[in-house]
């Protein structure tokens, strides 16, 4: 009996790559893998046989997704995409984790040993769920063994572009694609309110976490137009948060003929292409580390509360505009480069689990292997179980799907199609087949579309 292992993808140029592969190397081991856009795989699940899902996170607002999952017959198991990078403050728990979600996970797969002394120290936790500090698979693409991967991708950018400037932008909190997605919103009866995004934070902590990001984005707004007049015969390529309103910024920078606003594809090859990258509290500062491209964090404002410490902690820190311009200057310039060695090792040592030896993927399959799951999952749910959770999962869908045709509803189509645009099939499996060539997997693996945004990779026969 085959396993089927089932990969929900929210946003499609942060995920999909990575998951890609991590279906890939599982369908050579002798897995059958679902992936695709996670809200219609949500949809589809019923039709589908009992197997192990990898959630993406535990968030207090899947928990009817949870129930009916687990209903269905389907092993929970998760790795978080999002618990790398967050502020530290007890908040983050009661905003990313309920007791009946975080405690529903079997097996959670954590980024490193940071990571998992965060999820085991969580005061929801009742122990029964199996942390494994295995890494992420979205790490792996800046591997060695996966440089190839995006090499021509990023030579296409040079091209494009020349020598170019990245700057990344994480402001979903108060400059979302869905004014609803704000972290507060606007003034109601007895003054502002936090928004559905806050959920599980005080009031309090929200809007010193909306305050304090409002603050960061007026200033990057200020930043950009005089740093593109300081380098005019240097390419900036200002690239959103996918859940930004992308609109704001091309607005702002359109009278600056250096500046670009582009959200295409995964970001890794942008990060590999640029002479460095510029943010404040974002993952790719993370990941530009890894791909050696120096880095710099403008912090203007700053909180123990409210900041990110490791991307801002792998950058150079620059706290007003004059120091941005003249620290981006001297990286160009060739007279400053990465953060010293000894600093970049302490954090990868802390939070990263696989920057070395086996890949995440690898890890994360392993695994899964020593627990039995490749054997075949053997569903233990009686038969009216099973049949409530259709129904339940009947009704929620009929309930998303007319969301869906609402425009500015936080679950709108144009919503989930701005996160998750979609793939043809051939696309995708040229993608496949270069990741496991340069993973150095021979085994012919092939993805054949099973519903819409789903496909079904089959171990080779």
């Amino acid at each position: 009996m085959t396993t089927t292992l089932y990969l929900p993808v929210e946003n499609q140029v942060r995920e999909l790559d990575a998951k890609l592969l991590f279906a890939g190397l599982a369908a050579a081991r002798g897995y059958r893998v679902v992936l695709g856009n996670k809200q219609l795989l949500h949809f589809a699940l019923p039709r589908f046989a009992p197997g192990v899902f990898i959630a993406k996170s535990m968030r207090a607002r899947g928990r009817l997704m949870f129930d009916i999952i687990r209903g269905l017959g389907h092993e929970l198991v998760a790795w978080d995409e999002e618990s790398l990078v967050r502020f530290d403050s007890p908040e983050y728990y009661d905003w990313r984790f309920s007791p009946a979600t975080f405690n529903a996970i079997r097996h959670l797969f954590a980024w490193g040993e940071d990571d998992a002394a965060m999820f085991a120290a969580y005061p929801g936790n009742d122990g029964s769920v199996a942390i494994h500090p295995t890494g992420n698979p979205r790490l792996d693409l800046l591997r060695p063994r996966l440089a190839g991967f995006f090499a021509e991708e990023c030579a296409a950018l040079q091209r494009r572009h020349g020598r170019y400037v990245l700057v990344n932008t994480n402001f979903s909190f108060v400059n979302p694609f869905l004014a609803t997605h704000a972290l507060v919103l606007g003034p109601a009866a007895g003054g502002q309110r936090e928004s559905r995004v806050a959920h599980g934070m005080s009031a309090e902590f929200a809007r010193g976490m909306y305050a304090h990001q409002e603050a960061i984005f007026a200033h990057f707004r200020a930043l950009l137009p005089r740093l593109a007049a300081a380098l005019p015969d240097t390419r900036i390529v200002l690239r959103p948060h996918p859940s930004e309103n992308h609109d704001v910024w091309r607005e702002l920078l359109a009278p600056h003929a250096n500046i670009e606003v582009c959200h295409e594809g995964n970001v890794i090859p942008w990060l590999m292409g640029a002479a460095l990258l510029l943010h404040n509290g974002c993952t790719t500062a993370v990941e530009a580390s890894l791909a050696e491209r120096p880095v710099v964090a403008y912090r203007p404002v700053r909180s123990e509360t409210f900041d990110y410490a490791l991307p801002n902690g792998l950058s150079h820190q620059a706290d007003s505009i004059d120091a941005v311009i003249e620290q981006v200057g001297a990286i160009l310039d060739g007279r400053l480069g990465l953060v010293d060695a000894a600093t970049r090792g302490r954090f990868y040592a802390r939070h990263l689990a696989a920057a070395e030896g086996p890949l995440a993927c690898e890890r994360i399959l392993d695994v899964l292997d020593g627990l039995g799951y490749r054997a075949g999952w053997q569903a233990p749910v009686r038969r009216g179980a099973r049949a409530r959770a259709r129904v339940r999962g009947a009704v929620r869908t009929a309930i998303k799907r007319f969301n869906m045709r609402r425009r500015n509803h936080w679950a709108s189509g144009r919503y989930n199609a701005h996160r998750y645009p979609g793939i043809a099939a051939d696309a995708l499996n040229a993608r496949l087949a270069r990741l496991l060539q340069a993973a150095g997997v021979t085994a012919a693996v092939h993805a054949e579309p099973c519903g819409e945004d789903l496909y079904r990779l089959e171990p080779p026969r």
